[in-house]
């Protein structure tokens, strides 16, 4: 379990740091959860936004 959850956690490193090399970081917070929610979705990621903690 724990291996998934590195190989998790670098994908979504991974496609933050990306993100924030493309766009820079002018942008609002939203913006960018939204940017991320759609690179991690392409990357086969089942997405679910501020979704609360019960």
């Amino acid at each position: 379990m724990s291996s998934s959850i590195n190989f998790i956690g670098k994908d979504v490193v991974d496609a933050s740091i990306q993100i924030h090399s493309e766009l820079g970081s002018s942008l609002l917070e939203s913006v960018y959860e939204i940017i991320l929610s759609m690179e991690l979705t392409q990357r086969g990621y089942q997405i679910e936004r501020q979704r609360p903690i019960e």
